[in-house]
C-alpha cells in the first residue's frame, strides 16, 4: 500500500466528519455568512433547502468522528510495528488534531443554536 493510501485510509474518518459537519451547518452558516459579507436578497431564504437533512448530517458527523476516535485512541500494543499509530510523536500530533477538528466539528453542527443570538 503506497504512503498516499494509507494517508487517506488513515484521515478519512475525521475528513469526512468536518464534511459532513460543514453540511450539517450549511442551512444556517451559510446565509450567515454571505450576510456578514454585505450579500442579501429573497434568495438567501432558499439556502434552508437542507435543513430536512441536518439529522442525517448529523448522525454522519458522530459517526465518523466516533470511527476516528478509536482508532486514533486506541492502544499503541494493537497497532504494528511498523505503523505510524505506534510512533508516540505521531500518536500525539493525531490526537491533537483530532481534537482541534472535533470542536471545529461542534462549532458547525450547533451553529444553528448560537448564530440567531448573534444577528
Amino acid at each position: 500500500m503506497s504512503a498516499k493510501d494509507k494517508f487517506a485510509k488513515n484521515n478519512l474518518p475525521l475528513i469526512g466528519g468536518v464534511l459532513a459537519a460543514v453540511g450539517a451547518s450549511l442551512c444556517c452558516v451559510g446565509p450567515f455568512v454571505l450576510l456578514a459579507l454585505g450579500i442579501s436578497g429573497a434568495w438567501i431564504g432558499n439556502l434552508t433547502l437542507l435543513e430536512p437533512y441536518r439529522s442525517v448530517f448529523i448522525a454522519i458527523v458522530l459517526l465518523l468522528f466516533g470511527w476516528a476516535g478509536w482508532q486514533i485512541n486506541r492502544p499503541a500494543e494493537v497497532c504494528e510495528t511498523s505503523s505510524a499509530c505506534s510512533v508516540p510523536q505521531t500518536r500525539k500530533r493525531r490526537q491533537v488534531i483530532f481534537w482541534i477538528t472535533a470542536i471545529i466539528a461542534l462549532i458547525l453542527v450547533t451553529s444553528s443554536n448560537w448564530i440567531p443570538l448573534m444577528v
